[in-house]
């Protein structure tokens, strides 16, 4: 049995992902310039028994004046992959305890986890190893259907809203790059507009190197009225599964651009074989008007839960109690932050 923690460039993140499925968040590359973003370093955890393994994307970031470390997971939802399958309890247990044990000797504290709702993973079992916390739902859109069907699917508002906007003569053009430096300027003032935080003003030149890196794994589709752009979606497909990365449209009465976008995308990746489009959730996991949105292009749900690990007791009571917080696990987490 071998565990370690990792960097992007180890043979051995590279041999996880040969053997068991994944998604754009487990790719190195996405994880190293996520990482960026927090100011924090790219790494995964690693475990191997000789015939399985397991990887956990992380970003590792320092913990201003003590010498520690925590652990967070890149933007989206990593979540433990594995080629084992989650009914073989011995081989996760050996890994979780493992991971803590790997996590406690590189002086990092805590681990919060995004889990992935579309790849399967032991959840009770887990559970075990930290605090698994049930957010609400995430949507995707079953693209093995017919598009008949996919329109039924479709709330009879988006229909409409989608009606229109074809009506109105609104064009939608994917991957032409050069429309980059106009989405930016669309999707900041919808970030601006909704009271955004600054993590999520993703800049233009981050947006342009994860697609240097990703490659034809990734894809913007713009929306154009007379020639301007007014909208527009970034989003990733990687072993059939289409996901949402950032997406705006430009706010204004009787503009439905943001519907037609989303009809436009699950389209153009049925017709590339993709099987399923993952759009995510609320802010947050929670049932809020984004989900009510997304959820009216789809009945599929899934649940959406986060992984709260403690892997030094004595050092995460410490800093909860020097930052005068509740050690509850359920909450804000890590609480000292």
């Amino acid at each position: 049995m071998t565990a370690a923690l990792v960097g992007p460039a180890a043979r051995e993140w590279k041999e996880a992902l040969h053997r068991a499925r994944h998604d754009t968040y487990h790719l190195p590359g996405y994880v190293t310039l996520d990482a960026a973003l927090y100011s924090g370093s790219p790494a995964a955890f690693w475990y191997s028994d000789g015939n399985r393994q397991l990887l956990l994307p992380l970003i590792l970031r320092e913990i201003p004046g003590t010498g520690l470390r925590d652990a967070i997971s890149p933007y989206g939802y990593p979540g433990p992959i594995s080629d084992a399958m989650p009914g073989d309890r011995d081989f996760w247990e050996r890994a979780c305890a493992a991971m803590l044990e790997t996590l406690r000797d590189g002086g990092i504290v805590t681990a919060f986890v995004r889990m992935h709702p579309l790849l399967p993973a032991p959840l009770p079992l887990l559970a075990r190893f930290g605090t698994m916390v049930h957010h609400g739902e995430t949507v995707s859109m079953d693209l093995t259907v017919s598009l008949d069907e996919m329109w039924k699917q479709t709330r009879s508002d988006h229909r409409n809203h989608i009606n229109r906007a074809r009506r109105a003569g609104t064009e939608v053009v994917f991957d032409d790059w050069d429309r980059l430096d106009e989405w930016v300027e669309v999707y900041h003032d919808n970030m601006r507009r909704v009271g955004a935080s600054g993590y999520y003003f993703f800049s233009r030149e981050h947006l342009a190197a994860m697609h240097d890196t990703m490659g034809d794994r990734m894809h913007l589709a713009v929306a154009l009225e007379d020639g301007e752009v007014v909208g527009g979606n970034t989003f990733f497909e990687h072993d059939g599964i289409a996901t949402g990365y950032v997406s705006s449209t430009r706010r204004a009465p009787k503009r439905y651009a943001d519907e037609l976008l989303y009809d436009e995308v699950r389209r153009w990746c049925k017709a590339r074989g993709d099987t399923v489009f993952h759009l995510g959730g609320g802010k947050g996991g929670e049932q809020d008007s984004l989900f009510s949105y997304k959820a009216g292009f789809s009945p599929r749900r899934h649940p959406f839960h986060t992984w709260r690990v403690v892997s030094d007791r004595m050092a995460y009571d410490d800093l909860v109690s020097a930052a005068g917080r509740d050690t509850a696990e359920s909450g804000t987490f890590p609480p000292y932050r």
